[in-house]
């Protein structure tokens, strides 16, 4: 097991860009399933679950070729199993996104539950209802922990997802790309890697419609061929390091940054009291902020609540609890999307942080407080990222332990940090 050493209070300062944003990787990498030419695959994150959804793809027979820089060829000519392993399916909450392609690539398989990040229950039923609004047959064997998955043929429907869900929005959009007739999916999630699979399965000769709205167009086509698409930056990884500058009172600029996914993220961000610029496709952080959160009409204590895209999103929120914990004044936090996203506050407050958690949904922040160094645990992909944020603000050393989580979703993130410079390490744990 590895772990981070941070040596915090260090400004940061200089150039860093962002590695390709993983939710679209991971959906991307299993739309390749649905031709038989070959993909090629640009600004591919170096990450855990990427390596895990590789895995799956090549027990499928899927052949995936390195060509470097960031690049792979995937060719799925000859699928020859859908017999997954489970253990390689737990590891991540992206392996039901295989459900999709390879219902309308195979006419069946059995998949086994996802994993992934523990924030609460996470359902699936979405998925379930939209396969079986497209004339398969979608059934959840609880003595074997399966899900069976069966279609002869789908078949263009209009549906009404009955939740914006990022995962069911993607495996209905690949299932129906193929699917005779017209799709109509309304209630669609429409977040940045949404928008960015629908471009690129148009590439690969698709008819998607009205991408970046919450009703998608889909006319089928009877096969997709082969094609070339580069992954966008990761907009969480932005994020991430401006308020990694912030909490460190430094100054950097992050190329290629795809600014035009951050507005309401600038809003948000705003009111704790953060600015930044925008240089084409750059964002600049200074050295100077406002540091202070802007209270509502009143002098009310303002909320900040996550909603689905174009609202500010729920991946963000332990990120911008941190910034809080550095800026002057109160704030609440309300994430009702998973009952566990507030389960590493407890951690912020051995640092010295003032914060009350409310319930599982909501904690006010009382900012500014000096942190101090402290050993930690990451419980997930971004609370593993805002402890990190949290120890690079903090007087002292701070250990980070279990940084496997915070592999799975951020590639090569300590490295990026010391060219910055950040005093962290990874050091095998004794």
């Amino acid at each position: 097991m590895e772990q981070f050493i941070i040596q915090g209070g260090i400004p940061l300062s200089g150039v860093v860009q962002p590695s390709g944003n993983k939710n679209a990787a991971l959906p991307m990498l299993a739309a390749c399933l649905l031709t038989e030419e070959p993909v090629q695959l640009n600004n591919m994150p170096d990450i855990k679950d990427v390596d895990s959804m590789r895995l799956l793809l090549e027990s499928m027979g899927a052949s995936i070729q390195d060509i470097g820089n960031n690049s792979i060829i995937v060719h799925a000519k000859n699928i020859h199993s859908t017999d997954f392993d489970p253990d390689v399916c737990r590891q991540i909450r992206a392996s039901i996104l295989l459900a999709g392609p390879a219902l309308a690539r195979c006419g069946e398989l059995t998949l086994y539950p996802p994993g992934g990040d523990v924030i609460g229950r996470r359902r699936v039923d979405t998925h379930f209802l939209a396969f079986r609004a497209l004339g398969a047959k979608a059934e959840y064997n609880q003595s074997k922990r399966e899900f069976l998955f069966q279609a002869k043929k789908l078949f263009g429907k209009e549906i009404i997802l009955d939740e914006a869900s990022v995962t069911a929005t993607e495996n209905t959009i690949m299932a129906a790309v193929t699917a005779e007739g017209v799709t109509i999916i309304r209630n669609a999630a429409s977040e940045p890697h949404i928008q960015e699979l629908c471009l690129f399965l148009n590439k690969l000769g698709a008819r998607i419609s009205n991408i970046g709205s919450n009703t998608l167009n889909i006319q089928g086509v009877s096969k997709l061929g082969g094609g070339e698409f580069t992954i966008g930056s990761d907009y969480l990884e932005v994020v991430s390091f401006i308020g990694a500058a912030v909490v460190t009172k430094g100054a950097i600029r992050i190329q290629n940054a795809s600014p035009h996914y951050l507005d309401m993220v600038r809003i948000v961000f705003n009111r704790l009291g953060v600015s930044w610029e925008v240089e084409g496709e750059d964002i600049l952080v200074p050295e100077e902020q406002r540091l202070s959160i802007e209270p509502d009409l009143g002098n009310a204590i303002p909320e900040i609540t996550v909603m689905p895209w174009p609202a500010f999103p729920t991946d963000l929120m332990s990120i911008a609890i941190v910034v809080a914990t550095q800026s002057n004044g109160n704030v609440l936090f309300h994430d009702w999307m998973y009952p566990s996203r507030m389960f590493f506050i407890d951690k912020l407050v051995s640092m010295g942080a003032q914060i009350v958690l409310c319930d599982p949904h909501r904690c006010i922040v009382n900012g500014p407080t000096i942190l101090a160094g402290e050993i930690l645990e990451s419980p997930d992909i971004r609370a593993g990222m805002s402890l990190i944020l949290a120890a690079l603000a903090a007087k002292g050393t701070s250990i980070i332990r279990n940084i496997s989580q915070i592999d799975r979703g951020y590639d090569s993130v300590d490295k990026k940090l010391r060219v910055l410079g950040a005093r962290i390490e990874r050091v095998n744990e004794r």
